[in-house]
This record gives C-alpha cells, structure tokens and sequence, in this order.
C-alpha cells in the first residue's frame, strides 16, 4: 500500500504545489507505514521526474500524454495508475486543474473525497482539517474508509527540497481518445503582461479599500515609490481595474515576497491561501477585527487614503490627488 500523490505543471514548469504535496505526502505515508509515490502526467515528464526527485519520493511514474493538461487524459492515466498500485490514499492539487479532475476520479473509482485540507493526520480514520467561514473556523472529518481522495491547498506545506533517490519507472496508460470529450489545441495567457508578480521581492496589494478605479494611482505611486509590484485581490481584477495577471489567491497566483504589503483587503480565504508564504506581512485596514490581521505581522488600523499619502513622502515620492 501507499500514497499516492498528483504533481502539476504548466507551461512547461512545475508548479509549487508539485513540491508542497511531497511534503505532505510524505508525512501522511510516515504515519501510515507507507510508501510515497508520485505521478507527472504529460510535458517534459523525463525532465520533471528528475526534479521530483526529492528525499522520501519513493518512485515517481511518468505518462507520457500530451504537453498540457487535458481532463480526459488525467481522468484516465489516473484511474489506471490507481487500480496497478492500490494506494490508499490519493493526494492531488486543490488547484484549477485538480478540482477538474479530482471529484471526477473519486467519483469512478468510488473513493470519498475531502477537499482544500490544511492539514492531515494520519491513522483509522485519517483526519482532514479545513477551514470555514473565511478561515475563522476550522473543521476536522474523519475518513473511515480504506481507500480515499483528498486535495492539498497550496501554501499549506513547506517545499521538499533536498534530493532524493527515488526509482523512475514509466507507466504506459492506455487512454480511449475517443472518450476525451476535448482536444488542447494551444494556450493563451489570459489578462497576461510583461510582469510576473511570483518573482516579485516587494508587492503592494490593493483590494476593495480603494473604492473606485480612479484612486489606483494613490497605491500605485506607494509601489513606484518603494520600487515594489502592484498586484491585487480578486475585486479588483474582477471589477476590470487591473488584469488577471495581477490577481494574488486561490483563483489567481501564490505569491512569497520578501514584503506583501495589503491595503485595504480584509483577509478572505481565498485571498491569503495566495499571499501567506511572504515572509513579512503589513497590512493597512480600517476594520481591527479585518482578518487579515491573524496573520499579519504589522498593522496599520486607519484610511488607507490617511496613511498611503504619508509612506509614499516619508520614502521619498509625491503623492497624487485622488
């Protein structure tokens, strides 16, 4: 028996939560007596099974379909790889690309699911933590089944990072085309621009605090003044004041600034699963009991429209009328 866990990648690399899975992975195969395997479906998978090879990975397995992600393809090559190993429990990304193919696998091989867990614990039952009602509250579920699905938020597992010795075997999936129901043609970048927001050192985060499009340029001047990135909550892209590309949360990027400086942004779920991993948090926020502040590591209760115009001449810059 084992663990069996999902990796991601797009556009060619792998993503964060490939490595976070390995941890957490690792960690519930430990409790368990069991072994940790991994799977990469489609694009470089050579490439990517070198570079999931981290310490306590005991065999990654490779399909080789496709470049990118294709429902039918993870769907089948999945449910294939689960019936030639048994695991007992199926870890995947709670991403875009997961919960598309997650509930779907659980559901053909008749697994109970719990998704965007927290944390794990392992045993009979195994317990899943999540979070509730915007993280104020968290609830555990026991899973008393032999076998099981559960997704993994990002964010929530530090990456696994030191080489390993796992086996690389490659596992021929036999995939219907005929029962795909799709066909990746090609990609575009939605709402996307020459700034990437993960590689940022400093960003300045702006959410519903800003009240209308007209007063972006009062924190867009604080990110020029400090030399920093603007990025945003979900209202804001939602709203079509800023593009996709700038979004921070669990529909958007996972950010890990050196600095995440959120103004005006109450601290939704949703949100910090995006911006948590920074290493300092400032937030500014006129409601005290905003949750942003849990995890906060300076705060700053007032009017943004106060306190804004203040830091961008303490640093040095002009601050515009709005």
């Amino acid at each position: 028996m084992s663990v069996l866990a999902v990796t991601e990648h797009r556009r060619g690399e792998l993503r964060d939560i490939s490595f976070e899975i390995i941890t957490a992975g690792r960690e519930l195969a430990d409790e368990l007596g069991e072994e940790l395997n991994l799977v990469v479906i489609g694009g470089d998978v050579d490439g990517f099974a070198e570079t999931l090879n981290r310490d306590g990975v005991d065999t990654v397995y490779t399909v080789d379909e496709g470049e990118e992600f294709n429902h039918g393809v993870y769907t089948q090559a999945i449910e294939q790889l689960h019936a030639e190993l048994e695991p007992t429990a199926l870890l995947t990304p709670n991403s875009v690309n997961g919960l598309d193919y997650t509930p779907a696998v659980a559901e053909s091989l008749d697994l109970p699911l719990v998704t965007d867990a927290v944390a794990l614990e392992g045993g009979q039952p195994v317990e899943v933590t999540r979070e509730q009602y915007g993280g104020k509250v968290e609830t555990t579920y026991d899973i008393d089944a032999d076998q099981y699905a559960i997704s993994i938020r990002s964010a929530e597992w530090p990456v696994a990072e030191d080489a390993g010795d796992a086996a690389i075997e490659s596992f021929e999936a036999d995939i219907d085309e005929s029962q795909l129901g799709s066909t990746v043609n090609g990609f575009e970048e939605v709402g996307g621009g020459d700034v990437d927001i993960t590689e940022a050192d400093v960003l300045v985060s702006i959410g519903r605090g800003i009240e209308e499009e007209e007063n972006l340029p009062l924190v867009e001047a604080l990110a020029d003044t400090l030399g920093a990135t603007l990025s945003s909550s979900r209202p804001i892209v939602d709203n079509g004041w800023l593009p996709k590309n700038r979004q921070v949360g669990q529909s958007g990027k996972v950010v890990e600034p050196d600095v995440y400086i959120a103004i005006g942004i109450s601290g939704a779920v949703q949100h910090v699963a995006g911006m948590k991993g920074a290493d300092t948090i400032i937030a500014i926020n006129t409601d005290p009991n905003a949750p942003i502040y849990d995890i906060a590591d300076y705060g700053i209760v007032d009017d943004l429209f106060d306190v804004v115009p203040q830091l961008i001449e303490e640093f040095g810059g002009e601050a515009p009328d709005v």
